[in-house]
């Protein structure tokens, strides 16, 4: 079983999708395919992740139609620019193994360099009609950079991916997606980005309240986690490469948080974020060779 939201364009998406950030490639495959028999029909990758050959590899081996499974990529800032964008989708899908992307997302905004996040975007929209991608979206925009999107172009995002998880919420990021129709998709979704900060003494899979939810329900915190966004309406990322937590996170569909539940798990926000600064992206100190195959 699988739920899917329909996005500000009337393309139909799963809500809970497998991610494969830092993913090896040489595991790649086979997570991908675990998590298609599984059950997951979103797979979210990235040009950066350096593995989007293996998400098609393992798309491939799991025998089912190219229909059934909704794709989902970014382009790296290296490539922004019209034509340069243009050619990264070409880069992509040919990774890929794929005609269509469902999904192409702006990995990162280039503050700046604005002017060519924003010729990258056109490209996107480009891409849109002429049918080579079924969506387009961003990441990691904040209300400001995605106002100053939306001046320059005419396709709203149909997605959003940043940072959400219960110690960092981005409240005002979701509410500005919201106004405009644009899906809030959550990265590091079970906040495992928090185990990489200098005080990584509390931890979202230990947190006690979290915990509590989860022995009431016969769940996992991580469950919980994932029900938690599900029920406020976002799409989730989860990752993971070993197949009892693939299944684990899929299973989350036979049970619901009440309100005080929910509630609980949003007061947990601290405000700290654990991921890079956007506003502090630049070309320089950010830029990555993606490679032609």
């Amino acid at each position: 079983m699988s739920v899917n939201v329909t996005l500000n364009n009337g393309i139909e998406m799963p809500a809970l999708g497998f991610g494969v950030f830092q993913t090896p490639p040489e595991t790649t495959s086979a997570s991908v395919a675990e998590a298609l028999s599984v059950g997951y029909r979103l797979i979210d990758t990235a040009a950066s992740y350096f593995n989007e050959s293996e998400v098609g590899e393992g798309i491939r081996r799991s025998g089912l139609d190219r229909s059934e499974v909704f794709v989902e990529t970014k382009i790296w800032i290296s490539d922004y620019g019209y034509d340069e964008t243009l050619h990264a989708f070409d880069k992509s899908a040919g990774k890929l193994g794929i005609n269509q992307i469902d999904l192409l997302l702006l990995h990162q905004p280039v503050p700046t360099d604005f002017a060519r996040t924003v010729s990258a975007y056109k490209a996107l929209e480009a891409l849109l009609a002429d049918g080579k991608v079924r969506a387009i979206g961003i990441s990691n925009f904040m209300p400001t950079m995605l106002d100053r999107l939306l001046e320059q172009t005419d396709v709203v995002p149909a997605v959003n991916q940043v940072e959400v998880h219960p110690y960092f919420t981005q409240r005002d990021v979701q509410a500005a997606n919201a106004e405009h129709g644009i899906l809030t998709q959550a990265w590091s979704p079970m906040g495992g980005i928090t185990s990489y900060r200098d005080d990584s003494s509390r931890s979202t899979f230990t947190d006690p309240v979290i915990g509590e939810i989860a022995s009431a329900h016969g769940k996992t915190p991580a469950q919980v986690m994932l029900r938690w966004h599900l029920q406020e309406g976002r799409s989730a990322i989860p990752k993971s490469v070993k197949p009892e937590r693939i299944a684990a996170n899929f299973n989350v569909f036979d049970f619901e948080l009440t309100e005080d539940q929910v509630s609980a798990i949003d007061a947990l926000d601290t405000g700290v974020r654990g991921g890079p600064e956007p506003e502090s992206v630049t070309m320089e100190a950010f830029h990555r060779d993606i490679p032609e195959a």
